[in-house]
């Protein structure tokens, strides 16, 4: 199976591989919010100057109190996905328990690192045995979720013995009362932030770690004096600035999700899972219906470890909820 269209956001891949597809394709294939945050006027400096440090401090600042967290175990990054390849460098760690399924990059950078990883539903239960625990909340692409307290109490089990856990909160802005940002800072935890999803601006690469200060440092230097251009450090500024826009965001995206649902429910498709981004479902066969839906134009998400489930991201409109309820029509 070709490891490019497993992953989404590949569309020049289908585009290659579907060339008879003559209308404009539906992507629905990433669980990225399809209405993006207005993004305004950005100053002239944005693309002529290097960040200064009054600009890295006012967007983690802006996204520290967005998040209910302390600004100084924040650290910026170009998007998350770096910071999970790096991780495994900067943590001593054997045996490494991560949530399966769950988003490919984590096993592949602890297996990389020549560390045994435990693929399990329940990480939790490794406290006691494993040096680093790895989970996604909520968790992609099934959307289950662990309460704060269960995952406090899971670091602090680690702690006592040098371990880690950390927690991929890229969805968590669709959940806020899930996060671990209001416990950052405290040893043995790292809560990892994604930009781009909620707010629709995958392609601005802003993320950000949450770490205790015996981490800081070093992730500081691997990162670089620039880690995040001028123009994604504005506009995430003004972006978690906007507490009005989240809050209806969150509103209209729960209102998407319940459409999405309908339409799958309609062509006998029960979700059995996911997020207000996106939505689970299985099937006997989910190659066939992945081909039979790139067929028609609409991209969405397969998975390699398995044949009998598929993610569906929300449709931006109602042209493309109408294309989508057409193309599961067998």
């Amino acid at each position: 199976m070709n490891k490019d269209l497993i992953h989404g956001g590949a569309l020049d891949v289908m585009q290659l591989k579907f060339p008879n597809v003559d209308r404009p394709w539906i992507d629905l294939s990433t669980g990225i919010n399809p209405w993006a945050y207005p993004i305004g006027d950005i100053s002239a400096e944005a693309t002529t100057h290097l960040p200064t440090r009054n600009l890295m401090h006012r967007c983690r600042a802006a996204m520290a109190r967005a998040l209910n967290g302390p600004e100084e175990a924040l650290v910026l990054s170009p998007g998350s996905e770096l910071l999970i390849r790096l991780l495994p460098s900067l943590l001593t760690a054997r045996r490494v328990a991560i949530l399966s399924p769950t988003y490919g990059d984590h096993r592949t950078s602890w297996l990389q690192a020549n560390c045994q990883v435990l693929e399990t539903s329940n990480p939790l239960d490794e406290a006691d045995r494993a040096d680093v625990i790895v989970m996604c909340n909520p968790n992609n692409p099934d959307g289950n979720t662990f309460s704060p307290s269960d995952l406090e109490d899971t670091r602090y089990r680690l702690a006592k013995r040098g371990g880690w856990l950390i927690v991929d909160e890229a969805y968590a802005d669709l959940a806020p009362d899930l996060s671990m940002v209001p416990h950052a800072g405290k040893e043995s935890l790292i809560v990892l932030r994604s930009f781009g999803k909620f707010f629709g601006l995958a392609g601005l690469r802003l993320g950000g770690a949450f770490v205790p200060k015996s981490l800081r440092t070093k992730l500081e230097h691997i990162l670089g004096m620039w880690p995040v251009s001028c123009p994604a450090l504005e506009i995430g500024t003004r972006a978690y600035g906007d507490h009005a826009w989240q809050m209806e965001t969150r509103q209209s995206l729960a209102k998407a999700k319940r459409r999405l649902d309908g339409i799958l429910m309609d062509a006998g498709h029960r979700p059995v899972g996911g997020t207000d981004l996106f939505r689970l479902i299985e099937v006997e066969h989910a190659t066939k219906l992945w081909m039979q839906l790139a067929e028609r134009g609409v991209y969405v998400r397969r998975f390699e470890w398995s044949n009998q489930q598929l993610r569906i991201g929300l449709p931006a409109d109602s042209i493309a909820e109408g294309r989508l309820a057409f193309a599961l029509i067998p």
